[in-house]
């Protein structure tokens, strides 16, 4: 379970694959103190949101994150149903 995501939730998304597949878009990796802030400033702006721990075998990665994987999250947005 990331962050974002309500422990009530069994059925959110847990990997990329999943969160594009159920209507989640990629927006950025980032750590703390600006994942806290962002995931509550998407949420204040109507968006569920859901983080993705980054995979140190990704495209994207550099040495920070291949030595620290579980400190970078990756932000997904969606929409909420109006």
């Amino acid at each position: 379970m990331t962050q974002a995501q309500s422990p009530s939730d069994p059925s959110s998304p847990e990997t990329e694959v999943e969160a594009l597949a159920a209507g989640y878009k990629r927006n950025f990796v980032a750590d703390e103190p600006r994942l806290s802030e962002m995931i509550e400033t998407y949420q204040d702006l109507g968006f569920d949101v859901i983080t993705v721990p980054i995979s140190p075998d990704s495209a994207e990665c550099n040495e920070c994150m291949k030595h620290n994987p579980d400190k970078f999250q990756v932000i997904y947005t969606r929409r909420r149903p109006t």
